[in-house]
C-alpha cells in the first residue's frame, strides 16, 4: 500500500480498510476502558514471571502428609480389626508367593509386569492422557524392565512408576528451550521485528493468550504491535482492538474479507518501520480438517516466515489434542507449497488453572510433535501466564 503524505502521526490508529467502521463501534468510553484495565490486571507493575508458583504447585506435600496420616489411621483401624490368623500351612503358601516377587535373583517378566502396566496405562488416561500415548508410554516402561532384576525391597509396581516418572520427565523437558526475550533481543540487535503468530482451532483462546503475551513482553521493556489477522470471524478485530486498548499498544488492521497473508506483510513492513521490536500475529480459528481455511494458514506463515509460530490448545482436551495439532503441523506442510516450510514451533495449553490433576494433554501434545509447551494461561487477567513446571506435572500424573 502506498501512504500519501507519509505514515499517520498516530501509530496506534492502524485501521486502513477503506471501509472504516465508526469511531464508536471500536472505542471504550472512558470509565469502561478504566474498569476493564483494572480487572484484567493491565496496570499492574513490574514484569511478569513466568515462574511464580501457582496455588496448585505447593499441594504436593500437603496431600502427601494427608495421605501418610490416613494410612496411619487405616493402619491401625485395620490392626485392631484383624480377623484370626490364618492356618499355618495356608501362611506359608502366601509367604512364598510374596516371597516370588522379592526374588532379588529372579528376572522381571511379563507376569509380573502386566498388571502394574495395565494400572499405569489406566491412570494416565485419567489424567486426560490420549490413549494411544498412555499405551505407548506404558509399553516403554515394560521393554526397560523386562529381564531386570529387582533391587533390594524395591517392588515391580515401584520400579515401574519410576521408569514411568523418568519417560514423563523426559518428555516434557524440552530439548530445545524457547527463550522469547532473547530471541526479541537478538532481532532487535538485527533490526528487524521479532514476529510470533498464533493460530488454533476456534474458541481457545487464541486472542487473551496473544494479549497476555503482549503483556508480558511490555512489562519486560519491549514495544509491542498486535495485527489482526483474523478477517474470517464477525468481531474478531473489535476484540482484539479491545485489548489493545486495555494494553496501551497499537494494532494493525484493515478490516474484514481481506487476504490475512497480505495484512500479516503489511503489518510487518509497518512495525519495522516504526522500529517496533515485536509484532504479535493474530489468525482466525478453524477446525483441523477445513481445507480453504488451512491453506490460507499455511499460505500466511510460509509467505512471511514468522521468528516464531504457537499453537494455542486447551488443556482441557484428551485424545482431541494429537489430532488437532498433527493436523495443523501436517496442513503447514502440504499446503505450503515451499521447499523448507515453516511448521509449529511451540505449543501454548489455556485454561490450565481449570485442570487439577488432568494435565495429560500436556503430555500428548509435546510426544506427537517434539515441540515443547512455551507458555500456560492460568487465569483471567493478562499478567496469568507461566512457564510450564515439568516436575509438577509429573507428580500430577502419577498421583
Amino acid at each position: 500500500r502506498s501512504w500519501d503524505g507519509g505514515a499517520p502521526s498516530d501509530p496506534k490508529k492502524l485501521n486502513m480498510s477503506d471501509d472504516k467502521e465508526k469511531p464508536a463501534d471500536g472505542e471504550l468510553t472512558a470509565e469502561k476502558l478504566s474498569k476493564m484495565r483494572q480487572q484484567l490486571g493491565a496496570d499492574d507493575a513490574g514484569p511478569v514471571d513466568l515462574n511464580a508458583p501457582l496455588s496448585s504447585d505447593g499441594d504436593d506435600d500437603d496431600d502427601e502428609g494427608e495421605e501418610g496420616d490416613q494410612d496411619a489411621a487405616a493402619a491401625g483401624a485395620a490392626s485392631a480389626a484383624a480377623p484370626p490368623r490364618a492356618p499355618l500351612k495356608q501362611r506359608s503358601s502366601s509367604m512364598m508367593g510374596m516371597l516370588r516377587k522379592l526374588n532379588l535373583t529372579r528376572p522381571i517378566d511379563d507376569e509380573d509386569l502386566d498388571p502394574v502396566v495395565a494400572k499405569l496405562k489406566d491412570g494416565l488416561m485419567s489424567k486426560n492422557v490420549a490413549e494411544e500415548i498412555a499405551v505407548k508410554l506404558c509399553e516403554s516402561v515394560r521393554t526397560s524392565l523386562r529381564g531386570q532384576k529387582c533391587a533390594t525391597l524395591t517392588s515391580v509396581k515401584a520400579m515401574a512408576t519410576q521408569a514411568l516418572e523418568e519417560a514423563l520427565t523426559r518428555i516434557l523437558t524440552p530439548r530445545r528451550r524457547v527463550d522469547v526475550l532473547a530471541e526479541v533481543q537478538a532481532a532487535k540487535a538485527r533490526r528487524q521485528p521479532y514476529v510470533v503468530v498464533f493460530l488454533g482451532v476456534n474458541g481457545v483462546g487464541k486472542s487473551t493468550t496473544l494479549s497476555k503475551v503482549a503483556y508480558y513482553l511490555r512489562s519486560n521493556g519491549h514495544s509491542v504491535m498486535l495485527c489482526a489477522c483474523d478477517t474470517f470471524r464477525a468481531g474478531a478485530v473489535e476484540q482484539l482492538r479491545v485489548h489493545a486498548q486495555c494494553l496501551d499498544l497499537p494494532v494493525f488492521e484493515k478490516g474484514y474479507g481481506r487476504d490475512a497473508s497480505q495484512i500479516a506483510a503489511d503489518g510487518i513492513a509497518f512495525a519495522k518501520q516504526k522500529g517496533y521490536d515485536v509484532v504479535l500475529v493474530d489468525t482466525a480459528g478453524r477446525m483441523q480438517d477445513n481445507e480453504p481455511l488451512m491453506r490460507a494458514l499455511a499460505k500466511l506463515v510460509n509467505t512471511n516466515r514468522p521468528d516464531l509460530v504457537l499453537f494455542v490448545g486447551e488443556a482441557l482436551v484428551g485424545n482431541d489434542s494429537i489430532d488437532q495439532v498433527t493436523k495443523f503441523n501436517q496442513a503447514l506442510m502440504d499446503l505450503s507449497m515451499v521447499r523448507e516450510p515453516r511448521l509449529i514451533d511451540g505449543i501454548v495449553l489455556t485454561k490450565f488453572d481449570t485442570i487439577d490433576d488432568k494435565v495429560g494433554a500436556a503430555i500428548s501434545m509435546v510426544y506427537v510433535t517434539g515441540k515443547p509447551i512455551v507458555f500456560v494461561g492460568v487465569g483471567q487477567t493478562y499478567g496469568d501466564i507461566r512457564n510450564l513446571n515439568v516436575k509438577t506435572v509429573v507428580k500430577q500424573l502419577l498421583k
